[in-house]
């Protein structure tokens, strides 16, 4: 099996995993929604690079470590949840703010600022490091793109690059198409809603991350 004729079988399978929905697109859609497509540009770099650091995990086999110890699996696993859960109310509490806002849509804005990028940041690295089942898939995952007479590690990293130049056009694609609407988004009752939503999304994929099984 040689690497160049595996890749487009694997782009093809990391762009239909990345169309799923999971945390991953309920923070991007939220983050483009409220904050238009520059808020959600480090939301997307902060989830690729926790993705891009459990592929250094697996290659280096300490992803595995963490996928073989009960301990660790259940500890980061209900980690993960709590920080989705974390999450999904500090949206209901933005909706429940927003009660009383006016008719009038708030002004459109794209910028963020420093510490509010790094938060963002943040936030998706935290949701992809924090779930171990990110390691279980990137050990049974990328040695089906291996081949035998390559190194295990280098390999990994490379293929965890053309994973992630993917995801991050796919995601910005998204982001930018969500953005476009921005300012319906942001109407106060359009926003409140939203906000519920999407909490309640967070939430539920945490206690679903809590109680899931490997």
């Amino acid at each position: 099996m040689d690497l160049v004729t595996t890749l487009p079988a694997f782009s093809i399978a990391v762009l239909l995993i990345s169309a799923s929905p999971g945390p991953a697109m309920a923070l991007i859609f939220r983050r483009a929604a409220l904050a238009g497509f520059r808020g959600a540009v480090p939301t997307v770099l902060g989830l690729e690079a926790g993705l891009y650091l459990w592929a250094l995990f697996a290659g280096a086999g300490l992803a595995a470590l963490v996928a073989a110890s009960q301990v660790a699996y259940v500890v980061l696993r209900l980690a993960g949840a709590a920080f989705l859960v974390y999450l999904g109310v500090r949206a209901w509490r933005g909706a429940w703010r927003d009660r009383g806002a006016g008719p009038a849509a708030p002004p459109a804005t794209d910028t963020v600022s420093r510490r509010g990028w790094w938060r963002s940041f943040g936030e998706g690295a935290v949701v992809m490091l924090a779930n171990p089942k990110a390691a279980v898939f990137m050990i049974a995952f990328y040695p089906q793109f291996v081949p035998a007479d390559r190194p295990l590690f280098a390999t990994t990293a490379l293929l965890a690059v053309v994973q992630v130049a993917i995801e991050v056009a796919f995601y910005l694609i998204l982001a930018a198409a969500v953005g476009r609407a921005g300012s319906w988004f942001r109407r106060p009752a359009i926003r409140r809603r939203l906000e519920a939503v999407s909490g309640a999304v967070l939430i539920g994929l945490g206690l679903r991350l809590a109680v899931s099984d490997r």
